[in-house]
């Protein structure tokens, strides 16, 4: 098909096509107003009795008469071109509204197709990536902790060890049957455990996988973090990006009376997530899966753990930093939606 037949099916082409056709009623309406004026005017000068001839009439009243008769039919077709000219501009505008409304739904479904089709499978694409990448930072947690050199105040793991020592029940009475290296690691510092809550930006982001690498050898943070993306790859799916939403964030002060316990109104600021149609999915994803439901509880609950813990020695700079994280924008939009800042 040619590019001349495309554009002549085109909505735009189809509705900027001008119409053809005869004289309009209203112009039909001018034409016999003057045919009857013209008439009316050309019985009364046949009718009047012949008087002086017309020569003998002076300028001044022959222009008057001239303006009598013609004015009116001037008038007549001047209020036809104006009744014409509003028809043409009304119909115009009709075209191109309709013209408008075409290409706008066009062009939101192709946008929905292409992001249906291309963004999202990139978006959970890298979010694959990244749980892969924590995964297999999980599983060889021993090789990285028995191959970091020690740092100082810190004791050695048990398993770089090749046997036991014999004074190691007198060097180290506290420790129960069953301690193990996880328990023995150095608890996550704050630098790291806000950028692991805001996971590598990409695959070459070193430093977000060296830090998520260290944060995921705590206990508690590894679960939070597990959850977190649980949740961001379940709202993936729906087309949720953590990095689309532009939420308004709240003062340090509140995050601390959140993690006080403080619960209501005072702390709803929290909830800073205002992108309707986010709220809307979740929402309804909320009341129709149970898998998604139960992981944001889950979710919910670790990070209110962990910011019970945070809040204590972080202060409000790096407060601030942590309810910026892709983490902490899920939990303010599955909070808003399961109620938890009402």
């Amino acid at each position: 098909m040619s590019d001349a037949a495309k554009s002549d099916r085109s909505p735009l082409a189809a509705s900027s096509r001008p119409e053809t056709g005869g004289l309009s009623a209203v112009e039909l309406v001018a034409a016999i107003l003057s045919l009857v004026w013209v008439a009316g005017v050309g019985a009364f000068f046949f009718v009047q009795p012949r008087g002086e001839p017309v020569e003998n009439l002076d300028s001044l009243r022959f222009v008057f008469t001239l303006m009598a008769i013609f004015m009116p039919v001037a008038m007549i077709w001047v209020a036809a071109a104006a009744a014409r000219s509003a028809r043409i501009m009304r119909e115009e505008s009709a075209r191109l509204q309709a013209a408008l409304d075409a290409m706008r739904k066009s062009y939101v479904e192709e946008r929905q197709a292409r992001g249906a089709g291309g963004i999202e499978a990139s978006v959970e694409r890298k979010l694959n990536e990244i749980a892969q990448a924590a995964r297999k930072t999980e599983s060889a947690l021993a090789t990285f902790t028995t191959a970091r050199t020690p740092a100082a105040g810190h004791r050695a793991p048990v398993t770089a060890r090749p046997r036991p020592e014999p004074q190691r029940d007198e060097d180290q009475p506290s420790l129960a049957f069953g301690t193990t290296a996880e328990d023995m690691a150095p608890q996550v510092s704050t630098t790291d455990l806000i950028r692991a809550l805001n996971f590598p930006d990409t695959e070459e982001d070193e430093v977000g996988f060296a830090a998520l690498r260290r944060a995921l050898k705590d206990r508690s943070a590894r679960h939070l973090i597990q959850a977190s993306q649980d949740v961001l790859t379940l709202l993936s799916q729906d087309g949720i990006y953590m990095d689309d939403l532009r939420p308004d964030l709240a003062r340090p002060e509140i995050w601390r009376q959140f993690a006080s316990g403080v619960r209501g109104r005072s702390v709803a600021a929290l909830g800073g997530v205002r992108d309707r149609s986010s709220l809307a999915l979740a929402a309804g994803r909320m009341r129709e899966d149970t898998i998604f439901r139960d992981a944001a509880h889950h979710f919910l609950r670790r990070y209110d753990q962990m910011l019970v813990t945070f809040e204590k020695t972080a202060t409000d700079e790096e407060i601030v930093a942590m309810s910026d994280t892709r983490t902490s924008r899920a939990f303010m939009l599955l909070g808003r939606v399961t109620g938890t800042f009402d």
